[in-house]
């Protein structure tokens, strides 16, 4: 590991550490998606667009910013859901915005969330049966 991949470890290991605070962050909803994922309101029908992780999410109305969410990495966790026991304690992922939550090619499982997380980052979190959970998340 070079000295500059041993640096960016760190920063996100440090990023990760601070977060796990209930204070730094903001609160909001979040669904899930299922494929197909393409096209994005981000970057059309590029598949280099898809981090190899598929931690990925769409942006909601609140952080779309007129699009210039596309691109933006936030650290997520599940902080609650209709459900007791949904979240997976203590577990925080980062996410890398890709498309808009009112435009994606297949529904969320839930309509005017923060966020819609891909399946695959939704069930790193919470139970992958729920259709909506609250989340904590900072924009990194």
């Amino acid at each position: 590991m070079n000295h500059l991949q041993w640096l960016q470890s760190s920063l996100s290991f440090l990023l990760i550490l601070n977060f796990s605070h209930p204070s730094y962050g903001d609160v909001g909803t979040s669904a899930q998606y299922s494929p197909p994922f393409l096209p994005t309101a981000c970057y059309g029908y590029d598949p280099g667009q898809f981090p190899s992780s598929n931690l990925f999410a769409a942006a909601g109305d609140g952080i779309w910013d007129n699009g210039a969410a596309c691109g933006r990495q936030y650290l997520v966790r599940c902080i609650s859901a209709a459900e007791p026991g949904t979240c997976v304690p203590d577990q925080v992922i980062q996410v890398r915005i890709i498309d808009y939550a009112l435009q994606t090619a297949s529904p969320p499982s839930y309509d005017g969330t923060t966020m819609v997380l891909s399946d695959t980052a939704f069930g790193t979190i919470a139970n992958s049966t729920a259709a909506l959970i609250n989340i904590e998340f900072q924009q990194i």
